[in-house]
């Protein structure tokens, strides 16, 4: 227990070290949104990675997906790291960076507003944003509370009220670059913590040769017919598995807390690094996450089920923790700390600049007949919605621990679908294409919410949505985003392009001469 609680203190110290030493860059509203634009490779990638994969990934969804995929679980880790981090940097990264800075937007809202000339999409955008990153914040803390009564026996109030206070004081005192480097901290020890925990507990099955043969013996309810099915190459039901691969990789694509991290690279070389190093810390942390998941049948007789004979997905991870050495407790519970953290910054962060560049900063202006809030204020305004968030989603984890109301943790799938389904096709449509409009923009931000709040609505009442498989989040989510790609170019050929002449000025920050060394781009010289 003594060792448990060191590890804890130096992780604390740490982490308020870091937002009191960072202080000095969040003195105006681009240091503490974005980090004045000036953020390394290294930083990028790992603020990219932790905002990423939180506890919900570890405690969550590799409980919840390994039990029901076995060892091919480890797909979504693979698409997670080649689609949600290589092909987000590739894509979305050298564009983001260049059009947000061109138009001078520090929110996806904002960038939604200046791209297609509407304050009234800004507006649609940020309440979206409001009301879905609050129950995905709340979410963040629900793996924490059986890993800390595990190896504390602490109540899971004390627990929120730690990692909410601990948040809060780091964002708050040191903004973007606080989070980034604290971000950048925490990844080191998820990397490291997540190759120790599968070698325990494999080791504690007999090595993976043993494992994998115990896995193999375990019937699939699903596809009884297959034999060995839980360590099959697509496992028992591969096309549910595609849904997950889908909405947990491409999804990101359309999260603001995710895409926001372009915002802040500092040049060229920072995005070819860290391209690579954010799909390198995805292969090792999602992938290892789901792999580790994927044993958990073997510790069947020693999780919790509910009354109706279902395993409760929450329980299967810190069971196969609970007989680890003290050490490896306490590198889990650490682990876990920095997962759901490094999260939580991020979608506080962008909670509360969202609210105030997006919405109160305009109104402001309107009550005032033009005049908006000066750099202090807003500075002022985003640290007290920061705080409100925290306040919020912490109120919110404590009801769903302490009373029977389950729909917060279920409302994590939805928001990820409602945010991804809004978002990925006009943000990725209005960087690539001109012809993209604003009416396409509306077509797929109410598209991307019907469908979502559709599934919420059966969901809740027991209902099917549309058919069995859309019924799960995920898979509704998967629709609302292939949906949101086929509406957005569909509905832009139909209607009319507003400020011609603008979109093509926006787009020239694309075509602008740059000088780069030989070793990049090879000379070109006249044929004689």
């Amino acid at each position: 227990m003594i060792l448990k609680i060191i590890l804890l203190i130096l992780f604390f110290a740490v982490m308020i070290g870091v937002g009191i030493y960072c202080r000095r860059s969040a003195s105006d509203v681009q240091g503490f949104v974005l980090g004045s634009r000036n953020v390394g490779s290294w930083l990028t990638a790992f603020a990219f990675g932790t905002s990423y994969f939180s506890a919900v990934i570890f405690v969550g969804y590799a409980g919840q997906f390994g039990w029901k995929y076995g060892l091919s679980a480890t797909w979504i880790g693979i698409g997670n790291a080649l689609i949600g981090s290589l092909l987000a940097w590739r894509i979305l990264g050298r564009r983001t960076r260049l059009m947000t800075h061109h138009l001078q937007s520090a929110t996806m809202p904002d960038f939604f507003g200046k791209r297609f000339s509407s304050d009234a999409l800004k507006v649609a955008a940020s309440i979206i944003v409001f009301i879905f990153l609050i129950p995905y914040t709340a979410s963040l803390y629900n793996g924490l509370s059986r890993l800390f009564s595990m190896a504390f026996s602490v109540d899971y109030v004390w627990c929120v009220l730690g990692m909410a206070v601990l948040t809060g004081i780091y964002v708050l005192v040191g903004g973007y670059m606080a989070t980034a480097v604290n971000d950048f901290i925490q990844g080191l020890i998820m990397l490291v913590g997540i190759c120790a925990v599968i070698a325990s507990v494999l080791n504690g099955n007999g090595g993976f040769s043993a494992a994998v043969a115990s896995l193999s013996q375990i019937p699939s309810e699903a596809a009884p017919e297959l034999n060995g099915a839980f360590v099959s190459f697509l496992g028992p039901q591969p096309l549910y598995l595609l849904g997950v691969v889908l909405l947990t990789s491409l999804g990101t694509w359309g999260l603001p807390q995710m895409v926001g991290k372009f915002y802040a690279i500092r040049n060229e070389a920072a995005i070819r690094k860290g391209t690579f190093i954010s799909t390198f810390f995805a292969i090792i942390v999602a992938g290892g996450c789901y792999f580790l998941g994927g044993f958990g049948r073997l510790y069947g007789q020693s999780i919790e089920y509910s009354a109706a004979g279902t395993p409760i997905y929450d329980s299967i991870v810190p069971t196969m923790l609970a007989s680890l050495p003290d050490l490896m407790i306490g590198v889990v519970i650490i682990l876990v700390l920095s997962a759901s953290m490094s999260t939580l910054s991020s979608l506080v962060l962008t909670s509360g600049s969202t609210l105030t560049l997006d919405i109160i900063d305009p109104a402001v202006a309107k009550v005032r007949k033009g005049a908006r809030m000066n750099d202090r204020r807003q500075l002022l305004c985003i640290r007290l919605l920061v705080l409100f968030f925290i306040i919020i989603s912490s109120i919110l984890a404590i009801i769903q621990a302490k009373s029977s109301v389950t729909f917060i943790a279920q409302l994590m799938g939805i928001s990820w679908g409602a945010l991804a389904g809004a978002f990925l096709a006009p943000f990725l449509y209005g960087l690539y294409w001109k012809r993209t409009t604003a009416a396409s923009v509306w077509a797929s931000f109410i598209a991307g919410v019907a469908i979502m709040c559709g599934c919420m609505y059966c969901t809740f009442t027991g209902q099917t949505f549309i058919s069995p498989y859309f019924t799960s989040p995920i898979n509704a989510g998967v629709l609302a985003m292939v949906l949101g790609l086929v509406i957005v170019p569909v509905v832009s050929l139909c209607t009319k392009i507003e400020k011609k002449e603008k979109v093509e000025k926006m787009f020239n920050c694309y075509s602008s001469t740059v000088t780069v060394p030989a070793s990049h781009s090879l000379i070109e010289e006249k044929e004689d």
